[in-house]
């Protein structure tokens, strides 16, 4: 399988949303699932602040890396926002490819750190993203209910160097 990575367009949107879709448990998202019909590109997530990864020419995954807090003394840091893979297409390092070309890219504009937050429960995502270097800043607790439950969110950061 041969699997790249690149920035989305807008024709995208379809197969985005699609995954988004698809990937939806309470394990991954406090939120509720997104609603059959609603758009993956808003006025919080534009083609170029996405990368998406092909397999064999087929969207398969993708990640989202925005700003967390709208202040210029934060403009150094960049969150991921959301990442996922269909999946059909899980287990074969796409979700590890698309965080690396994402902490790349934001290491080439000059990002010093990058966040994300993570729900306790997803073992597996947390795993994968201390793979890709981050580490636990912190961890709020019980900062969810979910299923009637209370979740942790995880908060972690990697410090990506610069790259030109």
């Amino acid at each position: 399988m041969q699997i790249e990575v690149r920035t989305a367009r807008a024709d995208d949107e379809v197969a985005l949303a699609r995954i988004d879709r698809l990937t939806w448990t309470p394990d991954v998202s406090p939120a509720p699932p997104p609603a059959p019909g609603t758009p993956f590109f808003d006025d919080r997530v534009d083609p170029g602040a996405v990368i998406v990864a092909e397999a064999d020419g087929v969207v398969a995954g993708y990640v989202a890396v925005g700003n967390s807090l709208p202040v210029p003394a934060h403009r150094h840091v960049r969150e991921i926002r959301g990442l996922a893979v269909d999946p059909d297409y899980a287990g074969n390092g796409i979700g590890r490819a698309l965080v690396t070309a994402a902490v790349d890219r934001e290491a080439r504009a000059g990002t010093v750190k990058v966040t994300l937050r993570v729900l306790g429960p997803n073992a597996a995502a947390r795993r994968l993203y201390e793979t890709c270097g981050f580490e636990v800043e912190g961890v709020l607790r019980g900062e969810f209910r979910v299923d009637g439950h209370l979740v942790d969110d995880v908060l972690m950061a990697t410090f990506p160097a610069p790259r030109r």
